[in-house]
């Protein structure tokens, strides 16, 4: 059952392959907003993937969130996920990434539960 106060964290290395410049994002060879954003997205996903019924999945609908400083390739990035809140389907996380001890980005991203199937269907 999903339910409010479920967390998980997820762990990356900025590389070459997730950097501004490589991404096309900026021109410089530091972690990409996109990149710092999908490792969000990807906490959230988890956080709640193993609550979920049979068949059925979560997709990001909407991500509010700042970049507040610029991290090298090599450092390693860590985002957290809270759920917040649930209303039905839709799922509301708080958001966060750091560099080590320092607080790169935060904000706000909501998913909804979707059956896998279904949603594939639409295409």
């Amino acid at each position: 059952m999903v339910e409010v106060g479920l967390k998980h964290s997820t762990v990356m290395t900025v590389t070459e392959g997730n950097t501004a410049d490589y991404i096309g994002s900026g021109d410089m060879a530091v972690l990409a907003t996109p990149a710092m954003v999908a490792l969000m997205e990807n906490a959230a996903m988890l956080a709640v993937a193993l609550k979920l019924e049979e068949g059925e999945t979560t997709v990001g609908s909407m991500i509010s969130t700042s970049h507040l400083k610029p991290s090298k390739v090599g450092a390693t990035i860590l985002a957290e996920a809270e759920l917040t809140a649930v209303e039905g389907r839709k799922l509301t996380f708080v958001v966060k990434a750091y560099d080590g001890e320092t607080l790169i980005g935060e904000g706000e991203h909501v998913r909804f539960i979707v059956n896998r199937e279904k949603f594939l269907s639409k295409l």
